[in-house]
């Protein structure tokens, strides 16, 4: 449930950052970095540990560890509550305090990484992935990019052509999903299909199998149809596109 996960860095990489910070701070101390597998880690079960650093906003969080610990036969920690930083710089739609959540927001609409050059990619068009959850404003910026020249990919569109009688999934998934999930007049009917793989991952599976690949197809062929166009750009807007 963070803010911008995707830009969240790989563990191994903020540990490094963090160990370099504290190191910095204070080279004397010895520092023990240890992953979390749940909200308390080794808090509830070190009997070496004497105090907890908390917030405000994290207090509650330490009583919960002391009472786990007093379950646990151990003695209770003491607390030391530490004032927030706040954000001199923070916008209205941003965090009051220092805030990861914040600093990740505005990062959106740089560059985090020059280009990749590959030489089994055309130099043309310029291929741009645009992905993001629902309500994250795909379609809007799918639309100012559409206005601003570039060719634009309806990866929902392609998914919605693959069904259709004679698209290249439809016979794939009516043999492997039955007739039960065809209307009246032949096509599928989404709703019916969607029930059966709900909450059926194995089912779910065998349906992107045959659908997803045949979506790269259509998508593939759509941009060679930009450049064709002479499109300098072109951007697939795709729900899942990592996936």
């Amino acid at each position: 449930d963070k803010v911008l996960p995707e830009l969240i860095e790989p563990y191994e990489l903020r540990v490094a950052k963090l160990r370099e910070f504290l190191e910095d701070v204070k080279p004397s101390l010895c520092y023990d970095i240890v992953p979390l597998a749940d909200p308390f880690g080794p808090s509830v079960t070190d009997p070496d540990l004497q105090c907890l650093v908390v917030s405000e906003e994290t207090r509650r969080g330490g009583d919960a560890v002391n009472k786990k610990r007093l379950e646990n036969g151990l003695p209770e920690l003491a607390l030391h509550e530490i004032q927030l930083m706040k954000d001199p710089d923070h916008s209205q739609n941003e965090e009051e305090k220092i805030s990861s959540s914040s600093l990740r927001q505005r990062l959106l609409g740089t560059l985090l990484q020059p280009p990749r050059q590959d030489p089994a990619l055309p130099l043309r068009p310029y291929v741009i992935g645009l992905t993001g959850g629902t309500g994250s404003g795909k379609t809007s910026i799918a639309k100012l990019l559409g206005h601003l020249g570039a060719f634009v990919i309806d990866a929902d569109k392609l998914g919605h052509a693959v069904y259709v009688p004679g698209g290249p999934a439809y016979e794939p998934v009516v043999a492997a999903f039955g007739a039960e999930i065809l209307n009246k007049d032949g096509t599928i009917n989404r709703k019916v299909l969607g029930a059966k793989v709900f909450g059926n991952e194995e089912r779910l599976k065998s349906l992107t199998d045959i659908v997803w690949p045949e979506i790269a197809q259509m998508a593939k062929e759509r941009v060679r149809e930009a450049d064709a166009q002479g499109k300098a750009v072109c951007v697939l807007d795709a729900a899942v596109l990592l996936e």
